[in-house]
């Protein structure tokens, strides 16, 4: 009988962990609709690191659209098809990783990062692969695609220590993100992978040869209307 007692106690406090969790998860994620995130995971990490906090918030709206542009080019060019999950890309990204390219590929979209970067933290493995399955859903059924990409644009990071577009856009080009050309965007886009390792102001090697491409990818983005779900 105890031990039938204390399975029975353990199954209630389960779920209504459960339910703690759900429904804190989704009020979490109401508020984030309409207001800015504050601080993140990855923030904190990085300044109890030493590496400092700056960041700049900006409307997607003042925003300089290139920047949108080329993020959908370099991260995510199905954003506005589909529901949070690319499983195409998954695939593919699956299949290169198998057959040993040099280079490895990752599967997630840009609303998968808006969750992981806005909600939770980096690694983690399959754990936190499910809880940044779980906020993806709820950011695709609770916020239009336009408010994920500004918190997306506003909150990874973009060099060490620096968060969002415009932060960067002042790092690396002395001007706010509202004036960023073309080539600026690219540029930012190609450091969001490795945002320690890369630098967006003259840069060499694979980094500008992946902003150039990205450059090139951006018309494409506008011509085909991949971009439509932000106008």
């Amino acid at each position: 009988m105890p031990r039938q007692t204390f399975v029975r106690r353990a199954l209630r406090w389960i779920v209504r962990a459960l339910i703690v969790f759900v429904i804190g998860s989704v009020i979490w994620v109401g508020i984030y609709r309409f207001v800015p995130p504050p601080i993140t995971a990855t923030m904190i990490v990085n300044a109890l690191d030493g590496r400092g906090i700056a960041k700049d918030w900006m409307s997607i709206d003042t925003m300089s659209p290139n920047m949108a542009l080329a993020a959908i080019a370099a991260e995510d060019g199905n954003f506005c098809s589909h529901h949070g999950f690319d499983f195409k890309a998954i695939q593919k990204a699956m299949e290169s990783n198998f057959q040993g390219d040099r280079r490895i590929r990752g599967g997630s979209t840009i609303s998968q990062q808006t969750a992981k970067n806005a909600f939770l933290w980096q690694n983690g493995g399959y754990v936190r692969k499910a809880f940044e399955a779980w906020f993806t859903v709820l950011i695709e059924l609770l916020w239009p695609k336009k408010r994920i990409m500004e918190v997306y644009l506003n909150i990874a990071e973009t060099g060490i220590g620096t968060y969002g577009a415009n932060a960067g856009a002042m790092r690396y080009f002395h001007h706010d993100a509202s004036r960023l050309s073309r080539a600026e965007a690219a540029r930012i886009a190609a450091v969001l992978p490795l945002p320690k390792k890369r630098e967006a102001i003259s840069p060499s090697g694979f980094t500008r040869r992946y902003g150039d491409r990205i450059a090139r990818r951006m018309g494409q983005v506008r011509r085909y209307g991949q971009d439509s779900c932000l106008k």
